[in-house]
Formats: C-alpha cells, sequence, structure tokens
C-alpha cells in the first residue's frame, strides 16, 4: 500500500515539476571498475594478464545485476581494454552519484611465493605490510598517467611515507565499506575460495570516490592453480556469481 501511494505522489509531483524526478528516482547506481586496462597490464601470470581478468569478471557481475536487479543502473569505468586514470574511475563514480563502487583487481606476489584465495579491502590506513605491498602494487597504475606528480599532489605510489595520509583521513562511509566487504568475503567462502579476509589500505582509485566503495583481490595469477581457476570460465563465473550475491544482500539490508 505504501509503494502504492508513493506511486501516486510521484505521478502527482511530476505532471507539477519537473524536478521531483530527482526525489522520486529509486534507482540504485553500481559502479563496477575493472582495473587497470590498455597500456596498463596490471600483474601478469604464465599465460595471462590481470587487466583481462578483471574486466572479464567485472562484465559478468554486471551482466547478472542487469538481468535480475531490474532497479539498479550498472555503470562501468570500462568494458573494453582501454587505459583509464585512477582519478578518473573515482569521477565517473561521483558524476553518476553511484551508491557503490566496486574495484575488480587480481592479485599477486614477488618471486616464487605462492598465494591462494580471494580478498576484499577497504579504504584505511594499512594495518600490515602485505597490505601495503597490495596498495602500492596497484597505485603504481597513475605512474604511467601524464603529469601525475601534479595530479595527485606529489603522492609517491612507491614510497612508505606518502601512505601516512591515509591514517588522517576520515571514510564517512566505512561502516557500509566494510558492511559490502564482509558480504563479499562470505559469498567467496561459499563458493570455496579461501578466505583471505576483510582489510584496510590506501588505494587511491578509493580515496576520491563519494560513496561505500571497496576493492576486490580475486586470486594469485602468480600462482599456477590460482592462475588456471582465475583463466577458466567456471573460475570467472563463480567470482562473479559471488560478487553478485553481495551486492544483492548489500543492497536488501541497506537501512
Amino acid at each position: 500500500m505504501r509503494h502504492i501511494i508513493f506511486r501516486a505522489i510521484c505521478l502527482v509531483l511530476l505532471t507539477l515539476a519537473p524536478a521531483a524526478q530527482v526525489w522520486c528516482d529509486n534507482t540504485f547506481t553500481l559502479v563496477l571498475d575493472a582495473g587497470h586496462g590498455g597500456k596498463d597490464p596490471g600483474a601478469l601470470g604464465k599465460r595471462g594478464k590481470e587487466k583481462n581478468i578483471n574486466l572479464a569478471v567485472a562484465l559478468a557481475v554486471g551482466k547478472l545485476v542487469e538481468q535480475n536487479l531490474k532497479d539498479v543502473k550498472v555503470v562501468y569505468t570500462r568494458k573494453t581494454d582501454v587505459f583509464v586514470e585512477l582519478d578518473e574511475r573515482a569521477a565517473i563514480a561521483n558524476r553518476a552519484k553511484a551508491d557503490l563502487f566496486v574495484s575488480i583487481h587480481t592479485n599477486a606476489l614477488p618471486g616464487k611465493a605462492q598465494g591462494r584465495g580471494s580478498e576484499t579491502y577497504t579504504l584505511g590506513m594499512h594495518r600490515a605490510a602485505d597490505n601495503l605491498a597490495v596498495a602500492k602494487r596497484e597505485n603504481s597504475a597513475i605512474m604511467l598517467e601524464k603529469d601525475y606528480e601534479n595530479r595527485y599532489e606529489g603522492f609517491d605510489p612507491k614510497s612508505a611515507e606518502s601512505y601516512i595520509i591515509f591514517e588522517f583521513m576520515q571514510d564517512t562511509y566505512m561502516e557500509q565499506s566494510v558492511k559490502l566487504a564482509t558480504f563479499i568475503q562470505k559469498q567467496f567462502r561459499s563458493a570455496g575460495r579461501p578466505d583471505k579476509g576483510v582489510h584496510q589500505a590506501g588505494f587511491l582509485v578509493l580515496r576520491a570516490t563519494s560513496m561505500p566503495s571497496c576493492l576486490i583481490e580475486l586470486g594469485y595469477i602468480t600462482t599456477a592453480s590460482e592462475e588456471e581457476y582465475l583463466l577458466s570460465q567456471r573460475g570467472v563465473d563463480q567470482l562473479a556469481k559471488s560478487i553478485y550475491e553481495a551486492i544483492k544482500n548489500y543492497k536488501a539490508n541497506k537501512k
């Protein structure tokens, strides 16, 4: 009954003032960010490139949302193999007045180190050296951008000192971001993925977004069994389904 009354009020308002369209718009906007792209391949495995895995999963998540959540508008920071600057990715989300920003990435380890599992990050100060290492690797994409020293106000992605700024940043959307990240990790566990947990770290792509946001590391492209999974259709489908279910649950539980 309340829904019927709301629609009736909207119909009346829309006949009176175009501005009422904003008030009556129930659309939930989701921005999906496939990390890296174009001249920035991201992490490299024996056979695959991070940028391609990220895009495949992002598109698969978007397709599930578009098919099943009719009141959700999906915006992509990229749908093809193109390079998009980190600050522009955040700007796309802000211009869309997004309700959620989900950045999709693939992890890597140096040398012969092995890693397995999926993890999700929210914006914050790194609490462990491993978190800082992930942030440094993902933030290093800015070095492929023109005039990045000025655009990011002297931020050096390789310098630990540059990350001190994140300790003083107050994320207005931290609670919602952590809730989303927790839903994502729960779904990964249900799909049989090793649970690497929810963490905080200083990701530039999350810093400038004005909505709940998180960054997902799907798995380790530098570990043979993980790379095989990430490159498989089964892997893409499972990971995408997990992220989709988490977004659906977050939306259903949003107050």
